[in-house]
């Protein structure tokens, strides 16, 4: 027992107060942690949805729009592969029907360049040998592309992967503490925004595709055509934002002079001339080159910004936009523009995501939650402490205060991680109470085994925390092994009780071994007892 010299219990002592002083924090409602001055740090754990309440959101990737949108987009990449990557090959017929694009080659001599040039666009779909695109000749002259089954399969994959990263930033710049955002199944994203009681606008900015574009609006085109909605060949008719049915579209041209994704930033702001709300642009430098050579060339034509489709708002060029920045005016709220400059530095939704389901959890439930949970965990500690010190007496009441400060230091590793406490994380802190006195108990049996074998009192102490400390070790390195794996594998509630299990299984074998031990020692080295009672 005489590896606990006083530089050990100092710097172990003041390990605990620390941890102590660190759990505080959350121990605290936000009235009494205003008194705690500004200088000290406030570490606190952030209760998850089913304690504080929030909002729960069910996301669906819409995936026969994102197939017909690579159908458009392999479409205009053949079209134009056959214009510039070499001679020019003249086709006919380019159409898109059947979930398959096809094409005639006029001159047989160029039928198999022209496939080549299909073939060169697709892509291989990881290991399996396979590319995304089928180019097959069908009909003599006729070439069919069709998407492969692995192509699409993995082109949805990878789309809703992109936009599970894009929502969880999106959510990142409201704000909030530790949402939830993880991918259910396939083709769902699962999101959870805790303390949030209005979902209105959180769906509005995850459901928006934030596809931001800047064509040329065709001013050749007939007008009647514009208020039927029609385009000719090489245009699109596309509808005002926020404006009602039969008042007619803007025909734009196909190609788009920049897109969203040449954006670097994006910011809410204010015309300095009519004070109306703004969205500021700020493109890259290919973006900015692009942008102001198209309306060096285009000085008095109109061009059309376009949002997800709709148009909202198609002005003169007066003069070369230079810089590389623009302007977007519109029917903004401050509250929508910020919103929509969230959407578009967050970056293109590739794939829309519908809300298919919506629920609020109110707080009142999250209150009756850890009003129970902490009722349990008290009955829990009460009975267990009882049982402690009814059977090892002194040595009972160590492990009771070390039962005090693993809790304890869960709590203030949690709010160092920045960690969120669930309602199975409740459950988490329950079970670590019961186990963390199992390992005093197999200290104190051993120590009694020792006694009988007649040890002395510092033999028996010492022997008994040495040989306990084996089985210690070994059966809680098999449970964090198995918390590890759960919080690794599973998600939403199993991870939030993986987290509480592991961090209590690693301050439990710190206080029952190394705590009590230290405790042991003190009282052995100032008391000097003649026997020991365990």
């Amino acid at each position: 027992m005489n590896d606990f010299p006083t530089w050990k219990v100092w710097m172990l002592t003041a390990l605990l107060v620390v941890g102590v002083l660190t759990a505080v924090p959350s121990m605290l409602n936000e009235e009494q942690r205003s008194y705690i001055p500004d200088f000290l740090p406030q570490p606190t754990i952030n209760l998850g949805l089913d304690l504080s309440g929030g909002v729960h959101i069910l996301l669906e990737a819409q995936t026969e729009e994102f197939e017909e949108q690579r159908l458009q987009t392999m479409s205009d990449r053949i079209e134009d592969a056959m214009e510039d990557d070499g001679p020019e090959i003249d086709i006919g017929g380019l159409s898109r029907s059947g979930g398959e694009i096809s094409f005639t080659v006029r001159d047989e001599a160029d039928l198999d360049d022209a496939m080549e040039r299909v073939r060169a666009l697709t892509q291989p779909v990881g290991f399996t040998g396979e590319r995304d695109f089928s180019v097959e000749n069908e009909d003599s002259l006729t070439v069919v592309v069709r998407p492969t089954e692995t192509g699409t399969a993995e082109a949805v994959n990878t789309a809703v992967e992109t936009a599970t990263e894009v929502v969880r930033t999106r959510i990142d710049e409201l704000g909030t503490r530790e949402p939830t955002i993880i991918r259910q199944g396939a083709e769902r994203i699962v999101v959870q925004v805790p303390g949030l009681d209005s979902p209105e606008s959180l769906m509005s900015l995850l459901g928006r595709t934030a596809s931001l574009e800047f064509r040329m609006v065709n001013y050749e085109a007939d007008p009647n055509m514009a208020l039927a909605c029609q385009a000719p060949i090489g245009s699109e008719a596309l509808p005002y934002a926020n404006q009602d049915e039969g008042t007619g579209c803007v025909i734009v041209q196909r190609r788009v002079m920049v897109s969203g994704d040449q954006l670097v930033n994006a910011q809410q702001g204010f015309d300095q001339r009519t004070g109306e709300v703004t969205v500021n642009l700020t493109f890259d430098g290919a973006g900015g080159r692009a942008f102001g050579r198209v309306t060096q060339e285009n000085v008095g034509r109109p061009f059309a910004i376009i949002l997800d489709g709709e148009v909202l708002s198609a002005p003169n060029i007066n003069e070369p936009i230079l810089g590389g920045n623009a302007q977007i005016t519109g029917s903004f709220s401050v509250q929508s523009a910020n919103e929509l400059a969230i959407a578009l530095r967050s970056g293109r939704l590739p794939v829309e995501l519908a809300v298919i389901e919506n629920r609020t959890v109110g707080p009142e439930l999250g209150a009756d939650s850890i009003r129970l949970g902490g009722l349990a965990g008290l009955i829990a500690a009460v009975a267990v402490m009882s049982f402690m010190f009814v059977t090892y007496g002194r040595f009972g009441i160590y492990s009771n205060i070390a039962l005090i400060l693993n809790l304890t230091l869960v709590l203030a590793i949690m709010a160092m991680m920045d960690a969120t406490l669930t309602l199975p994380g409740i459950a988490g802190f329950v079970l670590t109470i019961g186990a963390a006195v199992d390992a005093n108990v197999l200290i104190n049996e051993r120590i009694r085994e020792e006694q009988r074998r007649g040890r002395k009192i510092i033999d028996a102490v010492q022997m008994g925390y040495k040989e306990a400390s084996r089985a210690i070790f070994d059966a809680n390195i098999t449970n964090f092994i198995g918390g590890a794996l759960m919080f690794s594998f599973g998600s939403g509630p199993v991870r939030g009780f993986a987290v509480v299990l592991v961090i209590g299984i690693i301050t439990s074998v710190f206080t029952a071994v190394t705590i009590t031990r230290m405790m042991v020692s003190v009282w052995i080295k100032n008391k000097r007892p003649k026997e020991l009672v365990v």
